[in-house]
């Protein structure tokens, strides 16, 4: 069993960074690739990026590439994602997420975190 709690988000202006953490409990966490996704109201959950469970390859979806980061600390068990030049359409819940695979549906991934709010202010 993994759970997963996600931690790190608020209200920033246009422009502005944060950083979500994904803590993990479990001892199998470190075999996991995770993922990140966000929801915005009214509209379906997406990936964000994800990594693998070395760490070795992360991927992005276009609409963050070169603005958004993810990292993780295997010995912490913890996943980062570090959101820069944050932009009002990037409002949404942020969840971690971890499966077998760091791929870009839902349904492969096992265990979700609560999520957690992102809200970029124009």
């Amino acid at each position: 069993q993994v759970q997963l709690v996600e931690s790190g988000g608020g209200l920033v202006q246009t422009g502005g960074s944060l950083r979500l953490s994904c803590a993990a409990s479990g001892r199998t966490f470190s075999r996991y690739a995770v993922g990140w996704f966000r929801q915005a109201p009214g509209k379906e959950r997406e990936f964000v990026g994800g990594i693998t469970w070395s760490g070795g390859s992360t991927s992005y979806a276009d609409s963050v590439k070169g603005r958004f980061t993810i990292s993780r600390d295997i010995a912490k068990k913890t996943v980062y994602l570090e959101m820069n030049s944050l932009k009002p359409e990037d409002t949404a819940v942020y969840y971690c997420a971890a499966g077998s695979r760091m791929v870009a549906v839902t349904n492969v991934y096992d265990y979700w975190g609560q999520g957690t709010q992102v809200t970029v202010s124009s």
